[in-house]
């Protein structure tokens, strides 16, 4: 019994860091040109954002090699909610595959899809097609990137129709 509990739980903590079917990794990827702060330009809904508004996301190393990850976001009363976490390459540190968590030893997948080569833009989502994210590094990046972005989004099976578009000034 102990040892099926083991293999459930094993398989439970690696599944939320998986791949969806159809779905790669950039490769060739380059942390340090990553790290830094991100603007959220769109993204499908979930719990843990609902509501916020000018969220961005802030990367920069840790000690232990990983990356610490600061997500934040305002709040429609005004205030500002954030999280910290860690995040690890899952494989290869050239591929932008990464498990991060915010809670203790649970991880979900972070995987970067699509990056343009200035390290402007980037398409990110998790471990099946309920997750997606547009980040850019400037709150108002260009829109026919962006369209260019949900049109591959679209492509690779995503509800686009979905998106939500964060606000990102004042």
């Amino acid at each position: 019994m102990r040892s099926l509990f083991c293999l459930l739980a094993t398989l439970l903590l690696t599944s939320c860091t998986g791949l969806a079917d159809g779905i790669r990794p950039v490769t060739g990827f380059q942390l340090d040109r990553y790290l830094g702060t991100w603007y959220e330009i769109a993204r499908l809904d979930h719990g843990f954002e609902r509501g916020l508004e000018q969220v961005s996301a802030s990367y920069s190393l840790r000690d232990d090699g990983g990356v610490r990850v600061i997500n934040r976001g305002k709040q429609s009363d005004g205030s500002w909610r954030e999280a910290q976490g860690k995040a690890y390459f899952v494989d290869r540190p050239d591929e932008a595959r990464l498990k991060v968590s915010f809670f203790g030893p649970f991880y979900g997948g972070y995987n970067v899809i699509d990056l343009d080569p200035d390290y402007q833009l980037s398409l990110v989502t998790s471990y099946n097609h309920d997750y997606l994210w547009i980040l850019a590094r400037s709150p108002n990046p260009p829109k026919e990137k962006v369209a260019a972005l949900v049109a591959k989004a679209k492509a690779l099976g995503f509800a686009t129709d979905q998106l939500i578009w964060v606000r990102q000034t004042p």
